[in-house]
């Protein structure tokens, strides 16, 4: 039975993620404790801010330890959304270089582009790489993006999307049971519907 448990690490757009899911049909919960945290089959982590801050919320709340136990132990189904996905990574340069949760290897540096303006705002179309759980009818569909900073990973395997901002960059990352997408879903109407359900039928 599928149960989604939205971290609540004290920041990110957390409600509006919480009822586009609930509108979807799904049992979701928002909560940081350990004992609701391992009841769910599938975590996500939403993302707002800069990357060392997400890092030292969740050091601060206690989080690492159970997400880790959950995710790479007993390999549930994990979603990164935004700086969420970033923080999959081995290390961050966000202002300064920050350790990651290093669950997908590979760095987050700022989109390199000089003839458009950062951040990278509104409405973008994905490219599907290659066969995956999210559905290949996401493919060229639109999602809305936020951001300055990019997932470079360092295995292209890991890359199952890309789109393309001054420079083509992973907008969907996935290694076992652990996925990122660099849009917002919940921001991004029909399509975001779409690909979050996907997720979760899975």
């Amino acid at each position: 039975m599928v149960k989604i448990c939205i971290i609540d690490y004290g920041s990110g757009n957390q409600k509006s993620l919480f009822n586009l899911i609930k509108s979807l049909g799904f049992n979701v919960i928002l909560s940081d404790s350990d004992k609701e945290i391992s009841k769910c089959s599938h975590l996500l982590l939403p993302g707002v801010g800069s990357y060392g801050d997400l890092m030292l919320r969740l050091k601060k709340k206690n989080l690492i330890d159970i997400l880790s136990e959950e995710v790479l132990v007993k390999e549930k189904f994990f979603l990164g959304i935004c700086v969420g996905m970033q923080v999959l990574s081995t290390v961050g340069y966000e202002f300064e270089k920050i350790s990651g949760l290093d669950w997908i290897k590979g760095e987050v540096r700022k989109i390199n582009t000089s003839k458009l303006r950062l951040p990278h705002i509104g409405w973008n179309n994905i490219k599907i790489l290659k066969s995956n759980i999210i559905d290949n009818s996401i493919n060229n569909l639109d999602f809305y993006f936020l951001h300055s900073y990019i997932f470079l990973t360092k295995d292209s395997c890991n890359t199952v999307a890309t789109t393309l901002y001054g420079e083509e960059f992973s907008s969907v990352i996935s290694y076992k049971n652990i996925w990122g997408f660099q849009f917002h879903p919940e921001k991004s109407q029909l399509a975001g519907k779409k690909i979050l359900l996907n997720f979760f039928s899975k």
